[in-house]
């Protein structure tokens, strides 16, 4: 009798088991202050670019400011999108819930926010059309080339928007896959149709191409991988994923487009456009369609 009293004097010093686990407290990944002052400095990097391109373009005639009023448009998207960024108006929360499976006790849920800076994406989406512009005209593509690989680029950062967005781990790398899949047909225009057509122009030019097309594809093949490890898996921090954007976006535009300008200006044979961009809608610019000719 007094070993059934031990046993049961046992059994009821024992806590009992948990049915409910109380949830996790919400974990928010947002920005701290080197990521605040990483988007004010580059920012700045942009704003002061935007007036240098400015400036340049002023300085050769209309015929000629092609490349001037693209590339001075890149960095001036890219700064009102730093602005946004830096005043947290460009920012959204994207919730992650993660289940973590026990052995013994139910399974608890963690629920993650990670900051999404949606206005880098919206500056991605008219930037990097003009940036491969800038491009396909150095190398002489023809509109059917050109329209392919600015449609492909805008698919590739929608899908990569709706990608950072997504809570699902599988829908969210399947709008990764596609983004990677229209960046190579992004590649294959430059690479391969571009280095094709800039040969029939003169060396210098072709040489220039190769070496800033290839700087180009370089870094935006980095944007992906850095999605991957922030974004997509969550393994760096917000601060790290602004820096190493900021240093990507600094060398693919500012970097860009003084070393696009200078170069193309001390080019002998820098194309000069007239008609409709020189003159407007008047007799020299008109916009003709079919023949001249009178009586025709």
């Amino acid at each position: 009798m007094a070993q059934v009293m031990e046993s049961i004097k046992h059994a009821a010093s024992v806590a009992p088991i948990p049915t409910v686990v109380p949830g996790n407290t919400p974990e928010y990944q947002e920005a701290g202050d080197i990521g605040n002052r990483t988007l004010w400095v580059v920012f700045v990097i942009m704003l002061l670019s935007s007036i240098a391109f400015y400036a340049m373009a002023f300085r050769v005639p209309v015929q000629k400011r092609l490349f001037h009023i693209l590339t001075a448009f890149i960095t001036t998207f890219a700064a009102i999108s730093y602005f946004g960024m830096a005043v947290h108006d460009g920012v959204g929360y994207n919730k992650i819930t993660i289940k973590q499976s026990q052995k013994h006790y139910p399974d608890t849920f963690q629920t993650v926010y990670r900051e999404v800076y949606w206005a880098r994406y919206v500056d991605w989406s008219l930037t990097t059309p003009l940036l491969l512009l800038d491009l396909c005209l150095l190398a002489g593509l023809g509109g059917a080339n050109i329209l392919v690989a600015i449609v492909a680029d805008i698919i590739m950062i929608l899908t990569g928007l709706f990608a950072a967005f997504t809570v699902e781990e599988g829908p969210k790398w399947g709008w990764y896959a596609m983004a990677c899949i229209a960046y190579l047909v992004v590649v294959y225009q430059l690479a391969f149709n571009g280095r094709g057509v800039v040969q029939g122009k003169d060396q210098k030019t072709a040489t220039f191409f190769s070496a800033i097309a290839g700087f180009t594809l370089v870094l935006w093949t980095i944007y992906p991988i850095i999605w991957g490890i922030a974004d997509g898996s969550r393994n760096i921090n917000v601060d790290a994923e602004i820096v190493s954007y900021a240093v990507l976006d600094v060398l693919a535009k500012p970097v860009f487009g003084f070393w696009l300008l200078f170069t193309h200006d001390s080019m002998s044979g820098t194309a000069s456009l007239e008609g409709f961009w020189a003159s407007g809608m008047n007799k020299d610019g008109a916009i003709r369609v079919g023949d001249d000719d009178e009586g025709a």
